[in-house]
């Protein structure tokens, strides 16, 4: 009777242990994507500030709009490779989340698919990945609102802004409309954001307003 309990207990802990193995091989796979994902974003945060762009670009003997050029072009083609490798490992593992790859590896697919165009495509499965604990709900909750802003709809969180001509005629950047923009720092909260809309306005250099739909379409 003894020996079948140490059994039944080994075959448990062994099982307990494969079920959170960590794919140390597709981690590092990961890890590297992250690295390229954010390769030329620096220089190109940087070349987007007013009181940097002209200093940066002059050290590299180019114009801001040539500056800006040559490294989109250079990190577009990174991001075309990252988003083939990452619809790769969906097909394989499904999201590769927190069990798979660890953190901060499950955060890596998330952000090869915020960089490109295919939001809308995988949102349900970033859904699925937080819901189940494999993926950090805020970001789930950042790409919701992206992905809703580029339908023209009202975001959820309040997490994303942007510039452009308003029905006014004024130039402005602002953060997208919120569907019940009273609650929104309560559903923030909820999400895991360490910051309300207010100051991930003040974050991003924004002055915070609630801004209608009716204003912007």
């Amino acid at each position: 009777m003894k020996n079948i309990t140490l059994v039944l207990l080994l075959f448990v802990s062994s099982t307990a242990f494969s079920q959170t193995k960590i794919n140390t091989h597709l981690k590092r796979q990961l890890d590297s994507v992250m690295s390229l994902d954010q390769k030329y974003r620096e220089i190109l945060t940087l070349l987007m500030d007013p009181s940097k762009r002209d200093s940066i670009a002059k050290s590299l003997s180019l114009t801001v709009s040539q500056a800006n050029g040559h490294y989109w072009k250079l990190q577009n083609h990174l991001d075309s490779t990252n988003v083939v490798f990452i619809e790769g490992v969906f097909k394989k593992y499904g999201y590769p989340g927190k069990t798979l790859v660890g953190s901060p590896a499950d955060e890596s697919a998330w952000d090869v698919i915020q960089h490109s165009a295919k939001i809308h495509q995988y949102i349900g499965l970033m859904k699925q990945a937080a819901e189940g604990n494999e993926l950090p709900f805020h970001l789930y909750a950042m790409m919701l609102d992206r992905d809703l802003m580029n339908q023209g709809k009202e975001q959820v969180y309040g997490s994303q802004a942007t510039c452009r001509n308003l029905k006014n005629g004024k130039n402005e950047c602002f953060i997208w409309p919120i569907k019940d923009a009273a609650k929104v720092n309560e559903r923030r909260k909820k999400a895991g954001f360490d910051q309300t809309v207010e100051q991930n306005a003040k974050r991003l250099d924004i002055e915070y307003r609630v801004v209608k739909m009716e204003e912007v379409k």
